[in-house]
């Protein structure tokens, strides 16, 4: 047996340990956390994979040991925590269950597993520490701030408010052994110990509510700090704090005042003692730095000929920079961030730069994305350059910025005049392809400029290729959508003056985006800013946190507050999201019912069936009320729904058994009347007969007995004949449409959906240049108040579609956080391929393949630890092959269904044939 260890880390708090019998533990994680610092989770999870070449591997039984110092669990003692040997297959999500954890505290962890293959060695140590646990220990640290517009700044509809650049030089008298930061810098902060700025955050921390949280970073600052003098220095920006239309519709806009901080730096010494720097009134800061302007719709403005040179070094001269004051806190309770901040994810060089008849340039990347440019320039001190970023051109070339409203997004470089400099934003971010360049002397190059990717510092988690390439610019096109609409919360679009996180647009679509990317702890983030926003009687917002105060009380938006915590416990096997805000979600559900349930319907609706396609390629809202969905329809289907999850989340909550008898007696009652008032037995029809309207009892299972098919080929004959094989529905229909067309066989209907080419459809979006999903199915022609080019939400359920019908990579209901896969491709479909693979809590998950008139092959992996049952499309096992052997000759296990083999695979990577 090999006995070897190894480091790898992956982010910021994972490793590989090599074990006994070659099988390896990777990944090990703590609450899913890439930075194992400042965890305010007394009792946080932990997580292990497996990689192993061994297959069918199974778990049998764990150990944990948790201990208060590295040295203490070297030599297996569990001081903190030890677990024992638990018979269990259990591998994620384990929770921390040992002495009670204080403030700052650090526990140090490792687990050995037992196997049907044999047992590992203890892995590798991992680390977390606890952060600050209690308000009482952030009492003596005290706000910072400066409560004045100082000259250049504004406030109204176009809101402008220069960075504050702030220092603070400390005399450190001892040997340090380690020393901890922990920051919360409102609205967004750059730190910087000794001139270096510590992590590679940017925009951080993620937005919250702040009078009702705000989250704090913390960061190990021991090899920044030396024996002597240094030198704190924060650079506040303005983020959603200082609002970006700051006092500007006040009745419908929150803003939360001017840019502030609170700063605990605790050091520790060799010799055992201790030392607290706080902040307090002793800190400088000065408004006169170089950022001029920083306002997220708006733009930067960046003076080159004011920067300061060594601000955050020691010896600076600040004499004539102002002392800060102590000033009012958010409001909000202090918590740890538990979700990765944004980061610079990737870069996009651009194709090309064209000079225009106005004198400027027009900078085109090649691809709709988000975050900012870097530019290198030359010029005389006090030249301007300016950028102006826009999604798409007009005719003449110039830049098409009507869908903006009253966002300017322009950044402006205001040169110094001392060689080339180079230079990007500090805290905006923006939505462009394009950029128009003004304020050159000379016809620039391209590689003067580099496209910067902005978004939440997380890992792509799947691929996806078939055989048909529209599908693979949809799916593209879904990607760099759903990655740029990633801000510390999950928003509507990147450019324009909304930047909203509207519930409706992920009620379904959170669940699409897992599969392409780890959005477990940002989605987690997102559940507790709806809680935070929930009114006293139990209203939930349209948006959340509720920058916008929008309470519409609908089902199908405020729904989404359900359905994304279902999609975390289905993707990621996470009951304790459930458990945590199934109260709420009581309470919401009632409230909805005490107010608005009218003879067992729910007649309140908001936003109807959002963006179907009109009547003419010109407007947003279609006027022709056979095309339009009534609301009563939409609310009560969907509430039905919801009171389905309900059950189900009672039942994981353990709640009290009387919720389930009131949600099961309450949800029969609202499908009865609504059967009784829209169903028509004639037609086999719902309401007036639109695709929506049909769809939704159909995936919801309220039609009655019998019935179902025949209200299943009314609604494609709508889809088929009538619309002509396209889409017909909008934000709600869309979320069930492709799923349900292939539940009831037709999948090859809703393959001709996804490969459309012709309006309205994906795929016309990428025939007419999309390179991001629109907001509009005809969003290169209607009126240009509200077409955004890079939106997510009339992607529906279609990436849910891609992989779990297409690729066959489902998690099962009964064992979530694929435990056990389902593996059901529709090879009927339309495709003769499809390689996708998924990176699971378990492990990678794969699904090759291929098929022709006379062969089928199908590469499989399963990760272990779980299986998956397969679904083959045949009935004669002698006609299949598994690693080149016969199925019927090595085992008998397998059965048919609905015409196909079904057999169980343990881990392992399997090449299957059938002949």
């Amino acid at each position: 047996m090999k006995k070897m260890l190894k480091y790898l880390f992956i982010l910021l708090f994972s490793f590989f340990a090599i074990a006994q019998n070659d099988i390896k533990l990777y990944d090990l994680q703590c609450e899913m956390l890439t930075n194992p610092l400042g965890i305010d989770v007394v009792e946080p999870r932990l997580s292990w994979k497996y990689f192993t070449d061994k297959t069918k591997l199974e778990q049998t039984a764990y150990q944990v040991l948790v201990a208060s110092s590295a040295e203490k669990l070297a030599s297996n003692q569990g001081d903190l925590w030890d677990s024992g040997k638990v018979e269990s297959n259990t591998s994620v999500n384990i929770q921390y269950k040992g002495k009670a954890l204080d403030s700052k505290d650090e526990a140090y962890w490792k687990v050995k597993v037992w196997t049907n293959k044999g047992a590992s060695n203890w892995s590798e140590i991992a680390h977390w520490n606890m952060g600050i646990l209690t308000y009482a220990e952030w009492k003596s640290t005290r706000w910072i701030g400066y409560n004045q517009l100082f000259p250049g700044d504004s406030v109204g509809q176009f809101s402008k408010l220069s960075a504050r650049y702030i220092r603070k030089q400390i005399d450190l008298k001892k040997n340090i052994k380690n020393a901890t930061v922990y920051i919360m810098g409102m609205g967004l902060y750059e730190f910087y110990v000794n001139g270096e700025k510590i992590g590679n955050q940017v925009l951080a921390p993620v937005p919250t509510d702040y009078t009702k949280n705000v989250k704090y970073n913390v960061f190990d600052v021991t090899s920044s700090l030396k024996q002597g003098a240094n030198v704190l220095g924060t650079i506040l920006g303005n983020g959603r704090f200082f609002a970006m239309r700051q006092e500007y519709k006040p009745y419908k806009i929150k803003s939360f005042g001017f840019p502030k901080m609170a700063l605990q730096l605790v050091v520790e010494y060799e010799d055992g003692t201790k030392e607290t720097i706080k902040t307090d009134q002793t800190w400088k800061f000065s408004p006169n730095g170089p950022i001029r302007a920083n306002n997220e719709y708006d733009g930067e403005t960046y003076d080159a000929r004011k920067e300061l040179p060594n601000w955050n070094k020691v010896n600076f001269d600040d004499s004539d920079w102002m002392h800060l004051m102590w000033v009012q806190e958010p409001g909000g309770f202090y918590e740890a961030q538990m979700t990765p901040n944004m980061k610079v994810m990737g870069e996009v060089k651009p194709l090309s730069i064209k000079a225009t008849n106005r004198g400027t340039y027009i900078l085109d990347m090649g691809q709709n994305m988000v975050g900012w440019l870097q530019i290198k320039v030359k010029g005389d001190s006090g030249d301007k350059v300016i950028l102006k970023f826009a999604e798409s051109l007009k005719e003449d070339g110039s830049l098409y910025i009507a869908n903006l409203r009253d966002a300017k997004t322009t950044d402006t470089y205001i040169l110094k005049g001392d060689g080339e400099e180079i230079w990007e934003p500090k805290f905006v971010y923006h939505g462009f392809r394009f950029v128009e360049v003004s304020g050159l002397k000379s016809k620039p190059s391209l590689d003067q400029f580099l496209g910067k990717v902005v978004y939440d510092d997380m890992s792509t988690t799947g691929t996806f290729e078939c055989s048909n390439e529209t599908m693979n610019q949809i799916f593209k096109n879904a990607y760099w959508g759903i990655r740029g609409n990633y801000k510390g919360m999950p928003i509507d679009c990147p450019q324009r003056n909304e930047r909203q996180p509207w519930l409706g647009d992920r009620t379904t679509g959170a669940y699409g985006e897992s599969f392409l990317f780890d959005n477990q702890t940002l989605y987690a983030k997102w559940l507790d800013d709806i809680k935070y926003s929930q009114t006293l009687d139990g209203g939930i917002p349209d948006v959340a946190p509720a920058f916008w105060r929008y309470y519409g009380d609908g089902v199908t938006w405020q729904g989404a507050y359900l359905k994304v915590a279902d999609m975390l416990y289905q993707q990621f096997g996470d009951a304790k999201v459930i458990k945590d805000h199934y109260p709420y979600m009581k309470k919401w559900i009632l409230y909805m019912e005490n107010n608005y349930l009218k003879h067992d319907l729910m007649t309140k609706d908001k936003y109807g069936d959002w963006c179907v396609p009109p009547e003419s390629l010109e407007i947003i809202r279609s006027k022709d009320p056979s095309r339009l969905t009534d609301g009563e329809v939409l609310s009560s289907a969907f509430y039905y729904h919801l009171l389905q999850i309900m059950k189900k989340f009672a039942v994981i909550s353990e709640a009290n058994q009387s919720d389930i008898a009131h949600y099961d007696a309450l949800a029969n009652r609202v499908k009865k009347a609504f059967n009784a008032k829209y169903f028509n037995r004639e037609t086999f029809s719902y309401a007036n007969n639109t695709v929506t309207a049909n769809v939704l009892p159909l995936a919801f299972n309220m039609v009655p007995d019998n019935l179902q098919n025949k209200v299943f080929q009314n609604m494609v004959h709508e889809v088929e004949v009538v619309k002509n094989g396209h889409v017909s529905t909008g934000v709600v229909g869309i979320q069930f449409l492709m799923r349900t067309l292939t539940d009831f066989g037709r999948g090859d209907l809703a393959y001709k959906l996804a490969s459309n080419k012709t309006y309205p459809s994906w795929g016309y979006m990428v025939e007419n240049g999309a390179t991001t999903i629109w907001e509009l199915w005809n969003g290169n022609t209607a009126d240009p108040e509200m077409n955004s080019q890079n939106h997510v939400m009339l992607l529906g359920d279609l990436m849910i579609w891609y992989y779990e019908n297409m690729a066959g990579i489902k998690s099962s209901e009964v064992h979530p956080g694929f435990k056990q896969i389902i593996m059901k491709p529709d090879f009927n479909a339309g495709l003769s391929y499809v390689n996708a693979s998924y990176e699971s809590i378990h492990g990678t998950i794969k699904s090759h393949w291929e098929q022709n008139k006379n062969k089928f092959n199908w590469n499989i992996t399963v990760p272990a630890n779980t299986s998956a049952l397969v679904y083959l499309p045949t009935t004669s096992a002698s006609k299949v092959k598994i690693n080149k052997n016969r199925l019927d000759k090595i085992s008998e296990h397998y059965k048919t269904e609905d015409n196909k083999l079904v057999l169980e695979l343990k881990s392992g990577t399997y090449s299957i044939q059938i002949n």
